[in-house]
């Protein structure tokens, strides 16, 4: 059973589920913006088109025939996968998933209006002087966000007026896709956040990664440790949450549900149909499957009986500090010395400032002392430096 996948984003989720995918030994075609970007380095064939350009979309599909489309990012005109669909062409998780997830507007409308679920309140702004009304009905402290976008770029967290213009232009500069359309939501006050990855399958069962907890700078994850210390009554509503938003949206594949924590209960966040940046934990073997890897059996319709627990993990983001071509790495010897480790450089071409450009893993058994597990693997992160 060969597929051809083809594969519409290649950066670093995108790359670990493509050697997924090659382990299985399916093909897989990688698609970017940009040339040589991660997932492109180790799939079968690659191509470099604007993904938001919806005739070299339906052209690149033509080219390559694929039985299988996957998106890894946002930017893309996702109308066009209904089309897809109708010609036989499987869509992960399904063109109505991949639709509605790549737009904060519609997601967050299904979340809260059809369904029901507790959600922060919003309102949405397409112009400045919308904006500022929006911050006003909402209240400040406010998190302004482009509708399109992932790992906190063109966010804002607004604490006093003086914020608003800036707030507007980091959205208009930095958000995905070519909408001038942002979400104002109201500031939670909550104890932590979680992703709750979720897994749902052809034969219509659903299954639940145990809880990853995670930290945030800028919009964008820095740490995420599996498992999360969840009571037992919020992971319960997280799961039934996370379960009718997927069933409602249809379709197989992983998703990363993230939820706040609050003391009077759990609050919807945002829902990714695909891997999520705080997943890669699961690449610290805390599963019998990295997320990836279910995203990957999924997709091709193999069962996942279940999923387990097999030891307690960490992940911690090394970044750049500046922007260059052509970057290199030091000091992954004396990461590498770090007992019960690993580290994954991501193969970007080009380091910005605050960029992702690899991630630090620690393991160790499941009931030790979390908090040193993730001090020890930010001081892991710490020592790889990125230089030109």
């Amino acid at each position: 059973m060969v597929k051809k996948i083809l594969l519409l984003g290649s950066g670093e989720l995108g790359k670990e589920f493509v050697i997924a995918c090659q382990r299985l030994g399916q093909t897989v075609v990688a698609v970017d913006s940009y040339a040589n970007a991660p997932a492109m380095q180790v799939a079968d064939q690659s191509e470099v088109i604007n993904m938001l350009d919806g005739d070299a979309l339906d052209a690149i599909v033509a080219k390559h025939n694929p039985d299988i489309i996957v998106p890894e990012i946002e930017a893309i005109r996702t109308e066009r996968f209904y089309d897809y669909e109708k010609q036989g062409i499987q869509v992960v998780p399904s063109a109505k998933a991949a639709n509605f997830t790549m737009d904060r507007r519609a997601i967050r409308d299904l979340a809260a209006q059809e369904l029901g679920l507790r959600t922060a309140p919003y309102v949405y702004a397409s112009s400045l002087e919308e904006l500022k009304a929006g911050v006003k009905e909402i209240g400040i402290p406010c998190v302004v966000k482009p509708l399109m976008s992932s790992s906190g770029k063109g966010q804002s967290y607004i604490k006093c007026e003086a914020d608003i213009e800036q707030a507007w232009k980091n959205a208009g500069d930095k958000g995905r896709g070519d909408s001038n359309t942002i979400i104002v939501e109201g500031f939670v006050n909550f104890n932590s956040e979680i992703t709750l990855l979720t897994v749902t399958q052809k034969n219509g069962e659903t299954l639940f990664c145990s809880p990853i907890g995670h930290v945030q700078e800028r919009g964008d994850y820095q740490q995420s440790w599996q498992p999360a210390c969840v009571k037992p009554e919020d992971l319960k509503v997280a799961q039934d949450m996370a379960a009718q938003v997927t069933k409602s949206l249809t379709g197989a594949g992983i998703w990363g549900v993230e939820f706040f924590l609050c003391d009077d209960g759990v609050v919807f966040s945002e829902l990714s149909p695909r891997p999520h940046d705080t997943g890669m934990v699961t690449l610290a073997g805390t599963q019998n499957f990295s997320e990836f890897e279910l995203h990957c059996r999924v997709v091709l319709g193999l069962p996942i009986n279940e999923i387990t627990l097999d030891r307690a993990g960490v992940s911690a983001v090394i970044l750049a500090k500046n922007e260059f071509e052509n970057p290199t790495y030091n000091g992954l010897y004396e990461a590498a010395a770090t007992p019960k480790s690993d580290i994954r450089i991501f193969g970007k071409t080009t380091a910005r400032v605050n960029r992702r450009m690899g991630v630090a893993l620690c393991h160790d058994q499941l009931g030790c002392d979390m908090d040193a597990l993730v001090e020890k693997t930010k001081d892991m992160a710490a020592k790889v430096s990125v230089e030109k």
